[in-house]
């Protein structure tokens, strides 16, 4: 089991950044793939930015790509969602998300949340114009 927390959401105008963070306990998130998705009001969850426990690979959604970086610190089982020149359309609900890893599975990166072991409560960024 792992428990997932995100923090670092909040209001910010467009153009500006915020970081976000996703810190696990329970288990170490070595062990995990991780993602990030959103949900804004009236839509349905989407994906936003995956990496791979060993963080050799990485995939972006289209609409943040350039703009969006995903990190991750074993050593402190935190990820991170570095968000730049955030738009009004990134408002939405973030989320952290964990998948079981085997240490082989070095590359693995998950973009589909049904795939996805463990969830948590997400944070709200909210961007205005």
């Amino acid at each position: 089991q792992v428990q997932l927390v995100e923090s670092g959401g909040g209001l910010v105008q467009a153009g500006g950044s915020l970081r976000l963070s996703c810190a696990a306990s329970g288990r170490t998130v070595r062990s995990y793939a991780m993602g990030w998705f959103r949900q804004a009001p009236g839509k349905e969850r989407e994906f936003v930015a995956a990496i791979s426990w060993s963080s050799s690979s990485i995939r972006y959604a289209d609409s943040v790509k350039g703009r969006f970086t995903i990190s991750r610190d074993n050593a402190k089982n935190t990820v991170y969602l570095q968000m730049n020149s955030l738009k009004p359309e990134d408002t939405a609900v973030y989320s952290c998300a964990a998948k079981v890893s085997l240490p082989l599975q070095v590359s693995v990166v998950v973009t589909e949340e049904y795939e996805y072991d463990y969830w948590g409560q997400g944070t709200q960024v909210t961007v205005s114009s």
